[in-house]
């Protein structure tokens, strides 16, 4: 019997950064399903990437202190 490979579909996920600087002086990336997601008027769409760390580094060309959200990119998150 022949399994069938299964193939996997990996789509991209929209990005925000926030425009309110953290305590510690970073602006959160968020993913754009995120519960702690800053309004509208709060964030900046910074793109479509396939992962958080893609993410960042774009969000570095906006705000230099950019760091992952610690509740939907916790890969990326470093404070």
């Amino acid at each position: 019997m022949k399994l069938m490979e299964s193939q996997w579909t990996f789509m991209k996920s929209k990005y925000y950064v926030s425009v309110m600087q953290q305590a510690h002086g970073n602006h959160e990336v968020h993913h754009e399903t995120c519960r702690v997601l800053p309004e509208p008027s709060y964030r900046i769409l910074i793109g479509e990437f396939y992962n958080c760390q893609d993410a960042v580094r774009a969000a570095r060309k906006i705000f230099l202190a950019s760091d992952g959200c610690k509740v939907c990119s916790l890969p990326c998150h470093s404070r």
